[in-house]
């Protein structure tokens, strides 16, 4: 009889061929997961190439998911259970897997043409290479092919395709995941192909009954409800539809037209996808001939008077430089947002990095100060961009939000705000002549912000390009003090945007502050957690203004007898932060196109406690 066990937290790697469906197994479990009620965080890993070569280490793709019955914090470190569809699968995974930890593989995948292209001198599954995990052989082909007999029009082909659904059935079984979500999207997602609805149906009930069954798998696990998550409704969300949404509710609140201009670029695409399917809540999207005039028809957008964005990855930000340097001298509202990942040049597109820090501060020609911004977790991306259409409205800047592809496709439970507690943004349109009849384009509030004048607006007519503005009439001017003044004054209304001060979370007597920006921020404090268990004192500050910074970040910093910054990068907020506040600012960078995980950042700060 299979007994049940509790568990407080679960992670659970599915792995095999980029053509097995493993993202699209994870992302089914993460749905009947989140149905569930228990807290989650996942971590998609796959190939850049479309397809790469069937069976082989660099063709293998991955989705790892965290969930646990209270608040977590990171995708987790060791898998727990590890399901590897091929001999490649095993191999790229099996060292990350916990001792002990439940291996499930698909054993009729260990031909021996597929552990040749492995690397495989022997089957792993035939000797004792594996003694120390708790192995699983499963036919699953045979098991897939036989539930799918006697289904009018489904051939072998297609049992070979709905392999993944029986082993996302079996994985639900054993971790006691609904089965009507899955099954839901199935019927949605293939009712115009009857045949492929039933067979990928009967597959994954094949596995959940395999499980129920069988006499190889002796324990299934349970994992309750998180009970210590804020009340509310609740949706998953990875950070690019959250990105999504907080534009669309920036758009509405402000009651500016919706506006993104982009060029397909491995991660940000899916940002394109995800806005073109609003088209009907009036959000427009446009689809460039490439990055220079993607951004170029987003700054056309906000100078006629709607919310412009453009968003790229990487090496499309090198080429969007010129015009957010344009946008910079016009002082209009633009929102350029890069899904950063592994450089440079083409670099790693499906790994992260969080490596375009300093390309974001001064990757510019000239003097041309920007606020720069980062999510902390793929929700955060929702109140991030919404933040950042509020500062290049009310300032009249572009503003660059520094996303990465690790939060881009990352999921986690999202509560949905209420519109109504969202700040209002307001545009304050120019729309009346002063009574001179002369129109200042450069006169300034006192935010620093000049006028937004719709083109077409009476009497508001004003010249506009990217040579050097006149103080106060736009005039083209090469006067030499005139263009210390104009540096001086956008410099000047950067400095001066509203920023909250930076929160420290610190155990009282603590001498070592971690610090970090962007999708740090969960790692940084799950490993705060464990060293705060293990009895040691920490204190743990994270950025989401990256320019300008926090007006009490120097004070933070100077608290702390030793100050470390962990990034996904070599060092780059931790050398801004040295120049800024000349702070022996010490730094953990990782370039490895991996996130940062939580055991990693635990050792480093328990060895400078030593």
């Amino acid at each position: 009889m299979t007994r049940v066990e509790e568990r407080e937290r679960v992670i659970v790697r599915f792995a095999g061929d980029s053509g097995d469906g493993m993202q699209l197994a994870g992302g089914r479990f993460t749905d009947a997961t989140a149905a569930l009620g228990n807290d989650l965080a996942t971590l998609p890993d796959f190939p850049a190439e479309i397809r790469a070569p069937a069976g082989t280490l660099a063709g293998v793709s991955a989705f790892q998911i965290h969930f646990a019955a209270r608040d977590i914090l990171t995708p987790g470190d060791k898998p727990t259970t590890l399901v590897a569809m091929n001999p490649a699968a095993l191999r790229s995974n099996i060292e990350e897997l916990e001792p002990g930890g439940t291996l499930i593989v698909n054993e009729e995948a260990f031909t021996v043409r597929n552990l040749q292209k492995a690397g495989y001198r022997a089957n792993p599954l035939e000797d004792d290479s594996l003694s120390r995990y708790q192995l699983k052989r499963i036919p699953m082909l045979s098991l897939t092919q036989r539930a799918v007999e006697g289904i009018e029009g489904v051939g072998s082909r297609d049992a070979q395709r709905a392999r993944n659904l029986f082993a996302l059935g079996l994985v639900c079984w054993l971790y006691d995941r609904p089965t009507d979500v899955v099954e839901e999207w199935i019927e949605a997602k293939f009712e115009a192909r009857v045949a492929v609805m039933e067979a990928n149906r009967a597959a994954f009930r094949a596995g959940y009954a395999f499980g129920d069954t069988t006499e190889q798998i002796d324990v299934r696990y349970h994992v309750a409800p998180a009970t210590d998550i804020a009340p509310g409704t609740y949706r998953t969300v990875n950070g690019t539809t959250a990105t999504a949404l907080g534009l669309i509710a920036a758009s509405q609140r402000s009651g500016l037209q919706l506006m993104l201009s982009s060029y397909p670029i491995t991660p940000a695409s899916e940002l394109l996808h995800e806005l073109a399917r609003h088209a009907k809540r009036g959000v427009r999207t446009v689809q460039a001939e490439d990055e220079i005039a993607a951004a170029g028809i987003a700054l056309g957008a906000a100078f006629g008077g709607a919310l412009g964005v453009t968003a790229t990855s990487g090496p499309g930000m090198d080429l969007k430089a010129e015009t957010i340097g344009l946008a910079a001298a016009l002082e209009l509202p633009l929102i350029v947002i890069d899904v950063q990942r592994a450089g440079p040049s083409t670099g790693m597109p499906t790994k992260t990095e969080q490596s375009d820090l300093l390309m974001a501060l001064h990757g510019r020609h000239g003097e041309s100060p920007l606020p720069i911004l980062a999510p902390a977790t793929p929700g955060d991306c929702f109140y991030t961009v919404y933040e950042a259409a509020g500062i290049a409205i009310r300032y009249r800047t572009p503003v660059i939000v520094l996303s990465d592809l690790f939060l881009a496709n990352s999921s986690e439970p999202w509560r949905i705000p209420q519109s109504a507690d969202l700040p209002p943004i307001d545009p304050d349109f120019a729309t009346l002549p002063p009574e001179d009849g002369q129109f200042l384009p450069y006169t300034r509030n006192p935010d620093g912000a000049r006028p937004w004048a719709v083109p077409g607006t009476p009497g508001l007519q004003h010249r506009i390009g990217g040579l050097e503005k006149q103080d106060g009439t736009g005039n083209i001017s090469y006067d030499a003090s005139n263009h210390a003044t104009m540096t001086a004054a956008r410099q000047a209304k950067v400095d001066g945007i509203e920023i909250s001060p930076l929160e420290v979370d610190a155990d009282e007597g603590a001498e070592i502050l971690v610090i970090g920006w962007g999708s740090s921020y969960g790692v940084m404090g799950a490993a705060a957690r464990r060293i705060r268990i293990a009895g040691r004192k920490v204190a743990t500050a994270h950025l989401r203004h990256l320019n300008p910074l926090p007006p009490n970040t120097g004070e933070v910093l100077r608290n702390f007898r030793r100050v470390v910054c962990v990034e996904t990068n070599t060092g780059q907020l931790a050398n801004v932060l040295r120049a800024r506040y000349l702070v022996d600012v010490e730094s953990y960078g990782k370039v490895e196109g991996l996130p940062l995980f939580a055991a990693e950042v635990e050792e480093e700060i328990l060895e400078r406690l030593r």
